[in-house]
């Protein structure tokens, strides 16, 4: 098992082999959507999961999500994987409960790996509190690995990516340039103590950020993944109505990430949340390798937070105050919509 990298028995990484957000929104058209009062969110709302209200104090969250290897060591893929599929409940402003292994692995891989992936799945949401209760799993010559998970929030404290107002401040989690990162380590353009770097970061569970955030006055939420900063941020302004500038000194970039853009190493889906946004997005002066970066796909990122603006200081330190939540930062604010562009770099 030693000898095994698994990112060299995939052609795409983690979320950087996500359908671009432009060619999902064409497969799903046209598709029926059943109506039901009693559902919340449904895939027509460009959310981060299904919600369905079973009482007036409970709502079911649902997601899926999977990818081939981040990471060549099979126990972090495993972890990683379950972080990231995990974090949709956390974006909703729900807590995960149940959890369903979606596997497909290659006949002749040991089955040493196969069952270190598990494990790192399942330790991840065991830190989440949810159990692991079954899968499906199949054979590919690629290797892929994710949850189904269920979750449960109180319908009235459910968290959208569409329920912004201006005024809002934006504050995110987590540093911002993971795709380019590990794009640079598959390239082996990086040494080993920035891939650990790397890999830690995505481990790390949106959990407490969560737990935070639900204690103020936050009125949408998302969680930054294979759309990139940008991706996500139009889907919040649109389903927002509404307009969004960002604050460029304020963003926490890996560093090592801006090298690696500045030098052209870019993933393919950054090219493809670029196409996908970059018409409401006014760029202003920024550096090009910035504006990178505001395109890369995230892998397990964080959570990106509209938040009621007197709100914003106290939940911004207490953020802070929590070593679990990598890089709590101001980013943005929310206003209303002008017609025309959408984001605005400043």
């Amino acid at each position: 098992m030693d000898d095994i990298q698994l990112t060299k028995l995939a052609e795409c990484a983690g979320c950087g082999a996500k359908v671009g957000a432009g060619e999902l929104c064409k497969l799903l058209e046209g598709l029926k959507v059943r109506q039901d009062p009693n559902l919340l969110v449904g895939y027509d709302r460009s959310d981060d999961a299904s919600v369905y209200k079973l009482t007036d104090d409970l709502a079911l969250v649902q997601t899926v999500d999977f990818f081939p290897p981040i990471a060549d060591d099979p126990y972090t893929f495993g972890a990683i994987a379950a972080a990231n599929a995990l974090s949709d409940v956390y974006a909703m402003g729900g807590e995960p409960k149940l959890a369903l292994n979606v596997m497909a692995v290659p006949e002749d891989m040991p089955k040493e790996a196969v069952h270190a992936i598990l494990r790192g799945g399942y330790e991840k949401a065991y830190e989440a509190g949810a159990i692991i209760t079954g899968g499906h799993s199949i054979y590919d010559k690629e290797p892929k690995y994710g949850m189904a998970v269920t979750g449960f929030v109180h319908p009235d404290k459910l968290l959208t990516n569409s329920g912004a107002k201006p005024g809002d401040v934006l504050l995110y989690t987590k540093p911002i340039g993971i795709g380019v990162l590990t794009a640079g380590i598959k390239g082996e353009l990086c040494d080993s103590s920035t891939a650990r770097m790397a890999e830690g970061l995505m481990m790390t569970l949106n959990k407490y950020a969560r737990d935070i955030m639900v204690q103020y006055r936050v009125h949408a939420c998302t969680d930054v993944t294979g759309f990139g900063v940008m991706g996500h941020l139009l889907e919040m302004a649109q389903g927002s109505e509404a307009q969004i500038h960002i604050d460029v000194a304020g963003l926490q970039l890996i560093p090592q990430s801006l090298e690696l853009a500045r030098l052209g190493v870019l993933p393919a889906g950054l090219y493809r949340n670029r196409h996908f946004a970059q018409e409401w997005v006014d760029g202003g002066n920024v550096e090009l390798a910035v504006q990178d970066l505001l395109y890369d796909p995230q892998t397990s990122g964080g959570l990106m937070m509209a938040v009621e603006a007197e709100d914003a200081p106290a939940l911004l330190e207490a953020l802070k105050a929590d070593c679990r939540v990598p890089a709590p930062q101001l980013v943005g604010r929310v206003a209303p919509y002008e017609g025309g562009k959408r984001i605005f770099l400043q």
